[in-house]
């Protein structure tokens, strides 16, 4: 008997190894990355190099891993937003079985390899961050609430703290305030994008802030959030864990961050180009790569024997 529609109809895969590698997504991942070393490298004690870049793998793996469950879960979603509807899984190049199974196969080992090899309590920290960023923000938060930004952001706020406890085999104020970073960086990041992305968000059903709440409140709230963050972005200089260098780019970064935030806090609604979200959301990219890869090259510093350098 003759079988009619089109393999991806049929769940057949089409799917080649650049799509299995975006369902990772690369891009979050290559932020995943850069703040576990950080940690890692920041974290007092010492570890074995090569122990330490499987840290770093695994960390890597999971950030992956979630993506890829984000993705599967996302699928309808995705397929309705500008900005999503090209993923893998829209498009029919990966099947949701597929992605499905890459997610859980690639989470079992990134957790597996993780305790195995470097320790439990880590491996135990990967585990809770790929569970609440697939189960608690995808399959809960993102479709229930308008906050699912500020609770989910803990999922992406997670790795420094990892990279952190692969040395230690515990967390401590630094990590904790290399997680804060994090955590208080997402929601103006985010919200930025949902103000000139209200549309895509609205046509798939999903709560954020500026379609429940409005745009003057979603633009309050990013004020908010990013006045409370700046001070945090301090933080590593006065805990002593950074050096001045480091709290002079904070500082620098963090005015401009501030001075974004208060051009978007005063557009008015209904603005069209939205210029002033747009280059918050482009610059608040910027500002956490620098924050971080100033850290890290500090850390790296100490590590030489420059202590107190950056």
């Amino acid at each position: 008997m003759a079988t009619f529609g089109t393999d991806a109809e049929r769940g057949i895969s089409l799917a080649e190894p650049r799509d299995f590698f975006a369902l990772l997504k690369p891009r979050v991942m290559s932020l995943v990355v850069l703040t576990a070393i950080t940690g890692l490298l920041s974290a007092p004690g010492a570890i074995h190099p090569t122990l330490g870049a499987i840290a770093i793998l695994s960390i890597a793996l999971g950030a992956g891993a979630a993506g890829a469950l984000n993705m599967w879960y996302d699928a309808d979603i995705d397929a309705v937003m500008t900005r999503t509807a090209r993923r893998p899984i829209p498009t029919g190049r990966v099947t949701p079985d597929a992605a499905l199974a890459f997610g859980m196969a690639m989470s079992g080992l990134a957790v597996m390899l993780l305790g195995l090899a470097v320790n439990w309590f880590a491996a135990g920290l990967l585990a809770f961050t790929i569970f609440f960023y697939a189960v608690i923000y995808t399959m809960w938060l993102k479709r229930w609430t308008p906050q699912n930004i500020v609770i989910g952001g803990a999922a992406g706020a997670f790795p420094p703290m990892i990279g952190w406890a692969a040395v230690t085999g515990t967390v401590s104020i630094e990590s904790v305030t290399l997680f804060l970073l994090i955590f208080l960086w997402t929601p103006p990041h985010f919200w930025a994008l949902a103000l000139f992305k209200m549309r895509d968000y609205g046509s798939a059903g999903v709560p954020m802030l500026p379609n429940v709440a409005g745009e003057a409140a979603t633009r309050f709230q990013i004020l908010l959030y990013s006045l409370i963050l700046v001070p945090v972005g301090l933080a590593p200089t006065f805990l002593g864990f950074a050096g001045p260098i480091y709290g002079a780019v904070a500082l620098v970064l963090g005015a401009n961050f501030l001075r974004l935030a208060f051009a978007t806090y005063r557009m008015k609604d209904g603005d069209k180009e939205m210029r002033p979200a747009k280059k918050l959301f482009g610059f608040s990219i910027l500002y956490l790569f620098a924050l971080f890869l100033t850290l890290l090259v500090g850390a790296v510093a100490t590590r030489l024997g420059w202590p107190g350098l950056v």
